[in-house]
């Protein structure tokens, strides 16, 4: 069960008294051996308060992996989760530098802050009274209560988070289950630039969108879409991939998509999700210069390794059976392997205890079909 703050929570958290709490407790281990132990502590250093108090050191070493200097902000569980990773909302930010904007379900306030950091102004609103009370903790910008679907700006560019959970904490999929929906939000600011976070997972083809539909990921994983309208809206279709220390680079579906089909070459990329879920694996091949292995799988290979990416070389190659792959490995001594896996119903988890590998050796497998036909490749990474 996680702790469900009030307004008069926040106003302690906000307090010398409150910010002097957390510093205490902070000090606590908080690990799963010493909990009880520590809950006891917390209620002898801070009385009626230990409830909100720990759950924001909880909250606040949660999240690291979201925002720079978890320590100075407030969060309350579900709005953590559903927070942007910082690189991922400065990189969506950055569409609006120079521009007024308003993040319309502003939450505690995480776009909000990447917003304020380019925009030439910006504002923040949402409903809950709690989110928005520690919005005004984490963020200098104006905010006010206020429905997402009743604009309380006018002709200033236009942020929207929409809830896609339901009360159970289940993923909804569909624009319509949106809270607020998105035609409904299409329709309450017809005319103004908008953009939209979605869940990466969705059907973009079923959408009710003219504009740009964008993948983000980061660091390997898809983050999120983002749909943008209006000005700010560019290609059909947009992946964006972000490494954390990198540049970040685009493809989009105004790039040339001339790719070929064919036998394997020297080497194998497997395509950053985002690509892959953008539906522009053959504009992405045509930058590298590669083809593709099969035109419904998304493995690209090629006779160069292209710099900066992750690529394997292809040792051997052949159909797949595990007997077959079992024998491959034992002859190349391979007692460590990672399995990558498209187009073919294996279980990489179950497969690999069932290779019964020995060896002193690292591989990497690719298993994949090509028209009908299971391959697998036994590749090094270099």
């Amino acid at each position: 069960m996680t702790y469900e703050f009030t307004p008069a929570d926040v106003r302690f958290l906000r307090s010398s008294a409150g910010v002097s709490a957390v510093a205490a407790v902070s000090e606590l281990p908080l690990t799963s051996a010493s909990l009880l132990a520590d809950v006891a502590t917390a209620r002898r250093l801070v009385g009626e308060h230990a409830g909100p108090v720990l759950e924001t050191v909880l909250l606040r070493r949660r999240a690291a992996a979201k925002v720079d200097s978890p320590a100075d902000w407030l969060f309350t569980d579900t709005a953590l989760q559903q927070a942007t990773a910082m690189p991922v909302a400065r990189h969506r930010a950055a569409r609006f530098a120079g521009h007024a904007v308003h993040d319309v379900t502003c939450s505690v306030g995480v776009d909000l802050a990447a917003l304020a950091e380019v925009a030439d102004r910006c504002a923040g609103s949402d409903l809950d009274e709690v989110r928005l009370a520690m919005a005004a903790h984490n963020v200098s910008a104006p905010l006010v209560r206020a429905d997402a679907l009743r604009p309380v700006t006018r002709d200033i560019a236009v942020f929207v988070d929409p809830a896609r959970r339901d009360s159970a904490g289940r993923r909804r999929w569909h624009a319509s289950d949106f809270v607020p929906p998105l035609d409904a939000l299409a329709d309450a600011y017809r005319g103004r630039d908008l953009a939209v976070k979605c869940a990466p997972g969705m059907d973009f083809a079923e959408l009710p969108w003219t504009g740009e539909v964008e993948l983000v990921s980061l660091d390997g994983q898809v983050r999120e879409a983002c749909l943008w309208t209006g000005a700010f809206a560019g290609p059909a279709r947009r992946a964006t991939v972000l490494r954390t220390g990198s540049t970040a680079w685009t493809v989009t579906s105004d790039d040339p998509g001339d790719c070929p089909v064919g036998e394997a070459g020297e080497w194998l990329v497997d395509p950053d999700g985002a690509v892959v879920r953008a539906g522009l694996v053959r504009q992405y091949a045509a930058r590298l210069g590669f083809w593709q292995l099969d035109e419904r799988i998304a493995y690209l290979t090629g006779d160069a390794k292209p710099p900066g990416v992750r690529a394997f070389r292809v040792l051997e190659q052949g159909h797949y059976s595990e007997k077959s792959l079992r024998q491959a490995l034992r002859r190349r001594a391979v007692g460590r392997v990672e399995i990558l896996v498209r187009g073919l119903d294996v279980d990489p988890n179950t497969l690999r205890p069932r290779l019964k590998l020995s060896g002193t050796e690292a591989a990497t497998v690719v298993l994949t079909r090509v028209g009908r036909t299971p391959k697998a490749y036994v590749c090094t990474e270099s």
